[in-house]
Parts: C-alpha cells; structure tokens; sequence
C-alpha cells in the first residue's frame, strides 16, 4: 500500500489595506470603518492571521490628518502615514506598498468605489488560481458620467496598444496584491498612471495577474480631478518614460 505524503498547512496570510486620501474628512471614518470590518471578518473566519489599516495622509488642508491620527490612537491595527508635501495619487501609493507588512496588499481609493465585502472574492481568487495579483474591473461605468467612460475606453486601448496588455479598466482602484511581487517592481510614476504602470511591469516580469467584476458606486462628495488636463498630460509622459524603459526589462518567470 502506498504511503501517503503529508501536506503541511498552509501558513495563515496577513493583510494591508491602504488607503491614500487627500482633503477626504467626509469619507475617511466610513472608509477605514468598512475596511476594519472585512479584515475583523476575515480574521474570524481564519482567513487571515492579521492585519492593518493604513492611512496615506497626502499633506492634506482639512481634518483629514486629524481624524487619521485620533483613529490611530484609538486602534493599534490603524496606522498613518503623513507626507509633508503633497505627492498625488502616484507618490501616494507608493508609500503605502513601502509601508505594507501584510503578505498581502490591497490598495483602494477613499471615496470607496465598491463594496468592501468583495475582498473575501479576491482572496479566494488569489489562492484558488495561484495569482500574484487581483485587479477588478466595474460592471457599469454609467454612474460617473459619459466624458469619464468615454476618456477610460480610449485610455484601456491606448494601454493595449502601447505595451500588449490587455485589461478591462486597468486604472480603477482595486489591486489586491502578494506583497512579494514588490521585490521585483519598482514604481516610479508620481501620478494617476501608477495603477497601469504597477499591472504592466508585473505582467511584463512574468507575475500573474487575474481579473473579476465588480457593482461601481461613484464618489457622492467632494470632486474627482483624475480627468483633469494635467493629469491626461502628466500620464501622457509617464507612459511614454515607461515604454522606453521596458525595452530592456527580462521576464523573471
């Protein structure tokens, strides 16, 4: 009779979540509330050993810092990170992957753009399929305006075109990620064209990267400035930085 081979267990995951905020006191406490309450969830079904909040203060002008630092207090599993002059979006998430712990990362906007609970989803996904990273994608982009969907199709083309990667909504704020993969990428964009800058390097190194869909809600206050003429201009040169500097990059896997 054959023996059988024992497996060992899997050693539980700890989690990050960050969340980057500038000028956010209206959406600040229910966002890290909603994320405290996935983890605490996750962490009572075992499927994580821990985690962490993080909050990426963006040298913001309103109570932002202040609230960050009272939830700070009052939590030890919150953090919060200051920067002292602002960064944007870009130079923002890469302070939050620098300062993760978690084995893995998510990454989100503060105006909460899905329902926290779909991070149970991605987690399974991520396991099941043995993925490196897990971006979503919105079913119905209705909710933020025909001039935002209409900017988002020809930017996913533009993407496609320039450097092989075919993704749906490659710029939305859900990346679910091993935090391992940030020993191989390095980020350098300092704006909004950081969320495909962080899925092309990964796809180009050999990482795995899988998608699902998920329900959109809009920002309900304050003002998105991500289709701003500065900013199309700013992802304009990064992504064209970018594109040279693939030219010698080596896929790892």
């Amino acid at each position: 009779m054959a023996s059988l081979r024992r497996v060992e267990p899997r050693r539980a995951e700890t989690l990050t979540i960050f969340f980057p905020m500038w000028n956010e006191e209206a959406y600040i406490e229910r966002t890290v509330g909603a994320g405290k309450e996935v983890a605490d969830e996750l962490l009572a079904a075992g499927t994580i050993a821990d985690y962490e909040l993080i909050i990426v203060d963006d040298a913001s002008t309103d109570l932002t810092p202040k609230i960050a630092d009272e939830m700070a207090a009052a939590d030890p599993r919150v953090r919060v990170v200051h920067h002292p002059v602002n960064r944007k979006l870009g130079g923002s998430i890469k302070t939050g992957f620098a300062s993760a712990t978690g084995d893995l990362v998510l990454y989100t906007d503060a105006d909460l753009p899905f329902d926290m609970a779909e991070l149970h989803k991605a987690i399974r996904l991520l396991r099941y399929y043995e993925a490196d990273i897990v971006s979503a994608y919105r079913f119905d982009r209705v909710g933020e305006g025909p001039s935002r969907a209409i900017y988002t199709f020809f930017y996913n083309v533009l993407i496609r075109r320039l450097f092989g990667v075919r993704m749906r909504d490659i710029n939305f704020a859900f990346k679910l990620c091993r935090r391992s993969v940030f020993d191989h990428v390095t980020l350098r964009s300092e704006g909004s064209f950081i969320d495909a800058e962080l899925i092309i390097r990964a796809r180009k190194l050999g990482f795995h990267v899988i998608q699902f869909g998920v329900d959109y809600f809009p920002r309900t206050r304050g003002e998105s400035t991500l289709s701003s003429l500065t900013v199309i201009k700013r992802i304009v040169v990064e992504m064209l930085t970018l594109r040279r500097e693939l030219r010698g990059l080596t896929p790892i896997r």
